[in-house]
């Protein structure tokens, strides 16, 4: 193996597939190694339902992959990826109603009403993808400031801070669901940056790969494949001595593997970041297949038209099932994030059936089945939406773990989304990718800019290590 590849990655989710692809393009002989049989990582597609139903095991909308600059640059929607983007982005049903940020500014201004203004102010943008690609840049140093003063402002503040800027429950309460995507206490420092850079791209879509999130992966593995790359699955790393010497390793996992792997031979400040590293809360999915769409009963035609909602009757709940969670506590009433992927892309299920998910954020390592909790809250909303439901499969946070190496302890970020990690993530650099070990790269979610399927961190190691090699 030494003299047959230039480079190894660990890893086949969506960074290291990205790392794979650019250096693949770029003449470098790839080999990508997989513990898994299936490759993907937290973009994988599973008939696990049968019968034709395809069911996203994890991630399943992908705002920041529709702006990447990595998906752009590699062309995936010439090797086979399709988008489908909804016109609403994301509808939120709470206390005060229904309501649905749009694609269309004006729609959502409409919307907000007389907090319109002070959305824009926050998380607008003249162009949100190229804004959103120099923002996925972070915190490599740019001449072009990335936000907005008030944007820029508003990404490090609590969410609660945030909130109170609005004059309505319903605007604060929209902020505050898009923001707790990062899975934070919204009384903690830079908590409302998710909101800022996930509401400015309510405004490109918040879409869905047709035919499921591993539509991505696999364009990926088709421009690997296309220039000369391999992919090998089902081998899991444990051992130096498993990988080849004289080639560059890229390491698509969590931190801790390069830390058992590399030891004293990491340098002092990189081998401290690593081990001050932090990682996140769980996550409790449950997957469903159903009879009929969910039955919303305020403005079903306004849900019909998006792929992801929030249930939370206030930023009270948001803000109760953060805290607790934090506290190693189960929500008593949870917050919910969910889907119904089959609004938009009918290819994922037969005609008459109809596939949703849900979510809702649980403490580290939690082994409960949280379910009920979920169902009691759409049901809530939607009377009548337990009766439609066929089947369903439940993914605890401890699930999640095991199905995917870098989920430690169910945290689909691979690493808190704390403000120090926001940029020292999981150290502070131009190309936090770069281990301080000749040659080697950590490019998975755990470096900057974060969680999403988005391929940033591995572009950023690729093309770091394609200039190391023409310096």
């Amino acid at each position: 193996m030494r003299d047959e590849f230039d480079a190894v990655v660990i890893g086949s989710g969506p960074n290291g597939l990205t790392a794979a692809a650019v250096l693949a393009r770029a003449g470098r002989r790839v080999l990508v190694i997989e513990a898994a049989d299936t490759i993907g990582g937290g973009a994988r597609t599973d008939e696990a339902f049968g019968g034709g139903i395809r069911r996203d095991v994890c991630s399943a909308v992908h705002p920041t992959g529709y702006a990447s600059p990595a998906f752009a640059d590699l062309d995936l929607t010439a090797h086979g990826l399709t988008w489908a983007v909804p016109g609403v982005s994301v509808a939120h049903v709470g206390g005060f109603g229904t309501v649905g940020i749009h694609r269309d500014r004006q729609a959502t201004a409409t919307e907000l009403g007389v907090d319109a203004a002070r959305w824009r102010r926050i998380v607008d943008a003249r162009d949100p993808t190229a804004l959103a690609g120099r923002i996925l840049e972070l915190p490599a140093l740019s001449a072009r400031r990335p936000f907005s003063v008030a944007g820029a402002a508003a990404a490090v503040l609590p969410v609660d801070v945030v909130a109170r800027m609005f004059a309505t429950e319903r605007a604060a309460t929209v902020f505050a669901g898009i923001a707790a995507h990062a899975a934070r206490p919204t009384t903690s420092a830079g908590s409302s940056a998710a909101g800022v850079l996930l509401g400015m791209l309510t405004a490109t879509g918040w879409p869905v790969a047709v035919g499921g999130s591993e539509s991505i992966a696999d364009a990926l593995a088709a421009v690997i494949r296309g220039h000369g790359g391999r992919i090998e699955t089902g081998c899991a790393i444990t051992e130096l001595g498993q990988l080849p010497t004289g080639c560059d390793l890229f390491f698509d996992t969590s931190p801790d593997l390069i830390a058992r792997l590399f030891g004293e031979r990491l340098p002092r400040r990189y081998a401290r970041a690593l081990r001050r590293f932090d990682y996140g809360v769980g996550t409790c999915k449950v997957d469903f297949v159903l009879r009929e769409p969910i039955p919303w009963t305020r403005r079903p035609e306004l849900m019909a038209q998006t792929a992801t909602f929030h249930l939370a009757d206030d930023t009270m709940q948001i803000r109760r099932t953060e805290r607790q969670v934090a506290a190693g506590l189960l929500p008593e009433r949870p917050w919910v994030l969910g889907g119904e992927p089959t609004r938009v892309d009918p290819s994922r299920a037969p005609a008459g059936t109809h596939l949703a998910w849900a979510y809702c954020h649980v403490p580290a390592g939690c082994d409960v089945d949280v379910s009920d909790r979920i169902i009691a809250e759409i049901d809530a909303a939607a009377p009548g939406f337990r009766d439609l439901i066929v089947d369903r499969i439940v993914t605890t946070a401890t699930d999640l773990a095991a199905h995917d190496a870098n989920y430690v302890g169910g945290d689909i970020n691979c690493g808190a989304a704390s403000l120090r990690q926001l940029l020292a993530r999981p150290v502070l650099a131009r190309t936090p990718q770069i281990t301080g070990i000749d040659g080697v790269y950590l490019c998975s979610s755990a470096t900057a800019p974060g969680g999403g399927v988005h391929g940033m961190s591995g572009y950023r190691a690729a093309r770091a290590a394609l200039r190391r090699v023409t310096a």
